[in-house]
């Protein structure tokens, strides 16, 4: 099983769509990522290899996701609403 930025992608699904499991990551995003990886879009994610694994973590570090989006977010909204503009 493949287990990027602290989720673990479902197996049986392509990678395009795989990779949106993860939060900040879309059909768009996810055929970016896995055209800078130099991996298709149509392979399962059971048959990626760890070599690609790491291709893609690598990439996906690049961009806020899970976490850190996640805590950017939280922090815009109280902001917005610490001077009364939500």
């Amino acid at each position: 099983m493949a287990r990027i930025a602290g989720i673990d992608l479902p197996r049986s699904k392509r990678g395009i769509i795989g990779l949106t499991y993860i939060f900040g990551v879309g059909k768009t995003l996810s055929r970016e990522i896995l055209a800078s990886a130099g991996i298709d879009e149509n392979k399962r994610v059971q048959v990626w290899t760890d070599e690609e694994v790491a291709r893609i973590r690598q990439v996906i570090g690049e961009y806020k996701v899970e976490g850190q989006l996640r805590s950017e977010i939280q922090l815009n909204i109280k902001r917005l609403m610490d001077i009364g503009c939500y």
